[in-house]
């Protein structure tokens, strides 16, 4: 059978030639560049230079989120008068962040502050009754401060009433308008029609939040006023915010930039920890970094291991012992939920070979009482990915329930989706592209054909095969080490931001591809007068043609980390030429 990964259609952006020149000419740029910034809809003097130029002066007041003020009078009024202050964060990389970036920046106001971070198997996701109760038995605060989690917790913000305790939410989440809470006070983009701020994730509200107290701080000449600066905990934005994979557009790309730079010229320690054991190198840290390198390994002890511990890194101040063996439990808790996601997906991927129809299942809905559900998020991804299908991967948690993760592909509003399923669901919270859900095990089959009812409707008739977006199609003569640098002006890549891709038509293969750690493979190009060495990552299956052949790639320009100058080609896909 042909391995679904192997229909990919290309599509090309429809950019003048004249509009890329004069772009080019006016920025000092490459006409290939030039011609990225055009089909990613940056145009216009004004969005362009703040594109090029990512700037913290070009931030929005912080007072614009909905909720802000009320939320800052109360955590101010807090932190002054000797109340203990609980922060309740969320057990993913985003969350792990953004309690870490609030318990340091409410420290230095001078308030009591204590984390509480739920645990994914035990309590599943949000704020629920169940778990503030536990937490506030702890800790008995006065005040509950949530960061990204909390807007539908409509049950939770009554019982925090009810005990007599102020509640602040703030969050990043779609609401639920049959579910929404309603704290003291609730700082929310998704509430309002900002487009500066409504990409932001967990993280970036947080850091909204802490420059709104800052702000206020300095205004009523509070003695802690110069002891919170925002910008020293843009690192922790940065981490989240990629992590998380929202936009890497507007504010959510000037504090990357800023993040990014801090990262790579002062390192805090806890990130010094983690790069003994791993392939980080301060000076290129990058996006990529975070997503590829950092981000797996916080979000692994999330998924099947203590957050606490990850969290505990972040807020050590020391390069010490301690922090080198909370930074190994990272490395382990990685490596084994590598193992374990590995597992589940080739289980998963064997069943889909036999049973997949393309013509028939527009969504995949897969359970399994083995599976962790702290991994089948990533799992659903690459599925996703694989079949460009909306995928939900499902695991049994106990007492009768089935929680699972769901992720989308670009077309299907995913979270409108599945709240035409709420009847059938226990909890429903996430966005267009990524969800969670809980339900009762009896209504999993209902719940399956409504899913695939709604799915056939949405996308039957349409082009299913996967789709490659092609930046721009690069001449012999354009591809080089000049157009590598003049398009790192594009970075930090992400979400809505991606490494560029280009096109190259008629490149002759040299040899047939060696395969490298079992799934990847080496090959080479001539493409006009000059050899280009290129890696495939997880192409191993795919059926190459001989040497001599012609063939149209699709590629990443990256340097060569061995010979200095040189660029590799990162290859995504090729088609026989003609």
């Amino acid at each position: 059978m042909m391995d679904r990964r192997e229909e990919r259609k290309w599509l090309f952006p429809d950019v003048p030639d004249e509009a890329a020149r004069e772009l080019a000419l006016a920025r000092g740029l490459t006409v290939p560049t030039a011609r990225v910034l055009l089909a990613r809809g940056i145009t216009g003097d004004r969005t362009i230079e703040k594109f090029l130029a990512p700037a913290l002066s070009q931030m929005s007041d912080p007072f614009r989120l909905p909720g802000m003020g009320r939320a800052v009078d109360l955590i101010l009024e807090h932190a002054t008068g000797g109340s203990t202050i609980l922060v309740y964060g969320d057990f993913d990389a985003d969350g792990i962040t953004a309690t870490a970036l609030m318990i340091r920046a409410l420290s230095r106001l001078g308030a009591m502050v204590v984390p509480f971070l739920p645990r994914r198997i035990e309590d599943g996701y949000g704020l629920s009754v169940k778990t503030l109760r536990r937490a506030v038995a702890r800790t008995r605060p006065q005040l509950v401060v949530t960061v990204d989690c909390g807007t539908d917790s409509a049950e939770a913000a009554e019982e925090a009433a009810r005990m007599g305790i102020d509640l602040v939410i703030t969050d990043h989440h779609v609401p639920d308008a049959a579910h929404i809470a309603r704290p003291v006070a609730l700082v929310n983009p998704k509430l309002a029609d900002d487009e500066d701020t409504y990409m932001l994730a967990g993280v970036g509200v947080a850091f909204k939040l802490v420059q709104a107290l800052a702000m206020r701080a300095k205004e009523r000449a509070l003695p802690q006023a110069e002891e919170l600066k925002a910008e020293e905990f843009l690192d922790l934005v940065a981490v989240g915010t990629v992590a998380d994979m929202v936009p890497l557009l507007r504010e959510n790309r000037i504090l990357v930039h800023y993040g990014l730079d801090l990262i790579n010229r002062a390192p805090a320690p806890w990130l010094k920890a983690m790069a003994k054991y791993c392939e980080l190198k301060f000076g290129d840290v990058d996006s990529f970094a975070i997503g590829y390198v950092l981000a797996p390994r916080i979000n692994a002890v999330g998924r099947i291991g203590d957050p606490d511990v990850a969290l505990e890194l972040m807020l050590s101040d020391r390069n010490d012992a301690r922090a080198d063996a909370l930074a190994q439990t990272l490395e382990r808790a990685g490596s084994r939920r590598q193992e374990i996601e590995d597992c589940i997906y080739s289980e998963a991927t064997r069943y889909l070979e036999t049973h997949f129809v393309p013509a028939r299942d527009f969504v995949i809905i897969l359970a399994s009482k083995s599976w962790h559900p702290g991994v089948i998020g990533v799992v659903a991804s690459r599925i996703a990915a694989r079949y460009n299908r909306p995928t939900v991967i499902l695991s049994e948690v106990g007492n009768g329930k089935i929680r699972g993760s769901a992720r989308s592909i670009p077309g299907f509003p995913l979270l409108d989706h599945l709240m035409q399923c709420r009847g059938y669901l226990d909890h429903c919270g996430g966005h267009a592209m990524a969800a969670g859900i809980e339900l009762d095990a009896g209504s999993l089959e209902p719940f399956a054909r409504k899913l695939q009812e709604l799915s056939s409707k949405t996308l039957g008739g349409h082009d299913m095969r996967r789709i490659l977006a092609i930046d721009s199609e690069l001449s012999p003569a354009e591809l080089s080490i000049e157009q590598y640098r003049s398009q790192l002006i594009l970075r930090p890549y992400g979400h809505s931001n991606p490494y560029p891709v280009w096109a190259t038509m008629g490149a002759v293969m040299l040899s047939r591809p060696t395969i490298f750690r079992g799934r990847h493979v080496k090959t080479s190009f001539r493409i006009g007068e000059r050899k280009f060495d290129a890696v495939g990552f997880n192409m191993s299956y795919r059926n190459f043609p001989d040497a001599g052949a012609q063939v149209d790639i699709a590629y990443n320009i990256l340097p060569n980390r061995y010979r200095s100058g040189e660029i590799v080609l990162h290859l995504h896909d090729f088609h026989v030429h003609g």
